[in-house]
């Protein structure tokens, strides 16, 4: 009974961490010491981390300014639109006209080229299979 009630001051101390007796925590430090960055990581990090906080003020910004500007000007839009849709539309049949006409002199300009070069007896590679399989 008397091994059971010690004394305060007889208090039992964790025994020091040795090279042969490693504890818990130095082994942590260790592998914590091990995986610590260099300072070029970190500069890495950080210059990431000042750009993606800067993007993303950028961001926020801009989504604010847009839809503002669609609050402000929405009513007018609404007001004058008999003038916009019909000018809307003649715009997008002009540029898609001029779109088709660029391509379809694109297309005429190759395919009188590949004729004339044809004639000319300046054949492209494996031409010849293609006369003899005509034939």
């Amino acid at each position: 009974m008397a091994d059971r009630h010690q004394n305060p001051t007889q208090t039992q101390q964790a025994p020091r961490p040795s090279p042969n007796n490693p504890t818990n925590s130095s082994i942590f430090l260790r592998k914590l010491q091990g995986h610590a960055p260099n300072s070029t990581q970190l500069f890495s990090f950080l210059t990431l981390l000042v750009f993606g906080v800067i993007l993303l003020l950028l961001t926020g910004l801009t989504v604010t300014a847009t839809v503002l500007g669609l609050v402000i000007c929405t009513p007018i839009i609404i007001i004058s639109s008999p003038i916009w849709v019909p000018l809307g539309a003649i715009l997008v049949l002009t540029v898609g006209f001029f779109v088709f006409m660029c391509g379809f002199g694109a297309a005429t300009v190759a395919g009188l080229s590949w004729m004339y070069r044809y004639f000319k007896g300046m054949h492209s590679p494996g031409s010849d299979r293609v006369d003899y399989a005509r034939s």
